[in-house]
Parts: C-alpha cells; structure tokens; sequence
C-alpha cells in the first residue's frame, strides 16, 4: 500500500486548523497546534501562501485562509449546482433534439464535461463525462471564451491548435467569432474539431449574472446542418435550455 505523503498531511492539517476556531493564527499557534517546528511549519505556510491558499496578515503576521482556497470551494460548489439544475431540461433538449448534449464548465485551459445525455435513439455511445474538449474550436469553448474574461485569456494566450481545415487559429478571426458569438448569444462548431461532427451551444449564467458553464448539442453534421447551416431550430433549442437552467440558478430573464 502506497504511503501518504507527509508534506501534504501537514498541509491539509494547517488548512483545516486555519478553516476552524479563530479566524487568524500566528506562527507559534499553528506550530504547536500540529507538533512541527517553527521552521517547517513556516516553509509550509510560505508555499501555500505562494499557491493563494493562505494569506498573512501583513500587520500582525498571523495567517488565515486565502482567496484561491474559497474560489476552489465555490468552484466545486457551482459546478454540482450547475449540473443538479440541469439534469432535466439536458434531458428534455436531448429527447427534443434527438441528439447527443453535453454540460461543460471551464476548467484549466480547455472545457469540463460535467454532464452528458446520450443521443436517445439504440446507437452505441461512450459516456464523455470528465473528458476536456479545447477552448479555441468547440461550440462549448467559443461560448465560455466569448462570455468569460478567464476563458478568453486562456484561448488567446495560447497556441490555437489547427483540429481539421476548418479550425480558426489566427487570433483576429478567432476574436471576431468570439464578437459574433456575444452578438447572437450561441456559438457554432462545424467541424472546427472533428470531422463530420456539428455542435451548438449557448451559455448559462448564475444568479449574479456571470457565466458558469454552457449547454451543447453535437451530432452528425448531416442530422445538425440544413443546407450548410446550423438548423434553426436547434440553435432556438439549446438557447431555450440554457436560459432555463440559468433561471433555476438565479438569474432572472435574459
């Protein structure tokens, strides 16, 4: 059986004796507390003060729980919010569409799957959930980069892998569909990352307005397209659903 490494033990230790009791500890405290010398309870709160995990009081040295931390437990918090409120109207679009959906959220450089309906018919289909798709060229990932500064520093910061002919990778046309997605609230991929394979996709706000995630449809581009085009329909579908899973998170009318 694989050993536990000590350094994290003492970590999470230190982060639950900050997360408990008062809100700020000194040195001394927190040493005694856990039984470690002053100098390695120190090199501990230094790196999780790096990493945004602590904060040090700059007046009075004591040390307390940091930004970074709190975004990680909201982050967790949201993303199972998200998924809970969307279970069924991710159902209802799949059963509607005929087609496969997928729920993704931002995650590091590229999109999340948190949540997948299969496409409701007797095909053979693997389940995606926890699979990442790229920022650049997805439907998923143009909406998180057009409505999430974040994401959008994350797609133009990079190199923007060429997936088929069709993918955008220069930055002033990939800014100018980030624009055109903002401007019609859903964004297309047809395909930009796989060929033969049509997504659409809209965004989902939370109750103060700021985008959490976003809602897809992808299938066969003969069954998605009309004609070279997303089906109408379609597009009127997925935005129908993200707006109704953003209510149920808080956001009123958009």
């Amino acid at each position: 059986m694989a050993k536990n490494i000590q350094s994290l033990e003492r970590a999470a230790a230190m982060l639950r004796l900050l997360a408990g009791g008062e809100r700020r500890l000194g040195l001394s405290d927190i040493a005694s507390s856990l039984g470690l010398a002053k100098g390695t309870a120190h090199g501990i709160l230094r790196t999780l003060q790096a990493e945004g995990f602590v904060e040090q009081d700059p007046a009075s040295g004591r040390y307390q729980l940091g930004a970074e931390l709190l975004r990680l437990g909201n982050s967790y918090l949201d993303v199972h919010e998200l998924r809970a409120r969307a279970l069924v109207w991710t159902d209802d679009l799949a059963r509607s569409s005929g087609e496969s959906v997928h729920l993704g959220v931002l995650h590091q450089q590229g999109v999340l799957i948190v949540h997948h309906v299969f496409r409701p018919d007797d095909s053979r289909q693997v389940l995606e959930v926890g699979a990442m798709q790229p920022l650049h060229s997805t439907a998923l990932g143009k909406v998180l980069s057009a409505y999430d500064p974040v994401a959008h520093s994350e797609a133009v910061e990079v190199a923007r892998e060429p997936f088929t002919p069709r993918t955008v990778t220069a930055l002033e046309e990939f800014e100018s569909l980030l624009d055109l997605t903002r401007a019609r609230g859903w964004a297309a991929d047809v395909e930009e990352t796989w060929e033969g394979v049509a997504a659409v996709a809209a965004p989902i706000h939370d109750r103060r307005r700021m985008p959490v995630g976003a809602v897809a449809i992808t299938g066969a581009v003969e069954r998605v397209c009309a004609a070279g085009e997303l089906r109408s329909e379609l597009v009127a579908a997925v935005r129908d659903c993200a707006r109704a899973v953003s209510r149920d998170l808080g956001a009123g009318r958009f």
